[in-house]
């Protein structure tokens, strides 16, 4: 019975899981990123931008306990809705949409783990990872990877101090810190 329950009710957090995808995807398209920090404005760099937002908001909910951990994956689950309808709309076939999911769903889990080996290192690995993920396509100058680097270094640390009441009610996600308009600033202070 249990299990028929679990099948047939609405996940925990759902709603509150898409809102908070919705506004992870809105700061993921912000222009400065593609322009100043060089991130390719291609279907790969918002990808990679999507992923690492995702990446300070997962982070920043990791060890508030079970309800953070619904909220994990109901934003999860809305990033790859999302990404699903997105495919279908650019005209996948409904085979392929699985495959390329499934690829999207390995991407994320590497960059959560690049990420993760890189904050745990040194500066120099998550630049690294930065660059080899972010970066992938493009030769960007290293002020760029650096400012991009501190970028995500000031999104994690707001995203993990923040409460869990703030991270489910997105009340957070207007607190955090903007992509700086000049590199320099970011290489001054990053």
């Amino acid at each position: 019975m249990l299990f028929l329950k679990r099948l047939f009710q609405t996940p925990r957090f759902q709603a509150e899981g898409r809102a908070l995808y919705r506004q992870i995807a809105a700061r993921a398209r912000r222009p400065i990123l593609y322009t100043l920090y060089g991130v390719p404005d291609t279907i790969d760099g918002r990808f990679e931008m999507l992923c690492l937002h995702a990446y300070a908001v997962f982070h920043g909910l990791k060890g508030k306990g079970t309800d953070a951990q619904d909220l994990s994956q109901a934003i999860y689950d809305a990033m790859f809705a999302d990404l699903d309808g997105s495919l279908r709309e650019l005209g996948a076939a409904d085979l392929g949409v699985g495959r390329r999911i499934k690829t999207m769903t390995e991407a994320l889990n590497g960059r959560i783990q690049a990420y993760d080996c890189g904050f745990a290192a040194d500066d120099a690995d998550l630049e690294q990872a930065i660059r080899r993920n972010v970066y992938g396509t493009v030769r960007p100058a290293d002020d760029q990877v650096r400012g991009m680097t501190a970028y995500l270094r000031n999104l994690r640390l707001v995203l993990l101090q923040a409460s869990f009441e703030d991270l489910r009610t997105s009340r957070i996600m207007s607190l955090l810190p903007e992509p700086p308009a000049s590199l320099e600033a970011t290489n001054a202070t990053g």
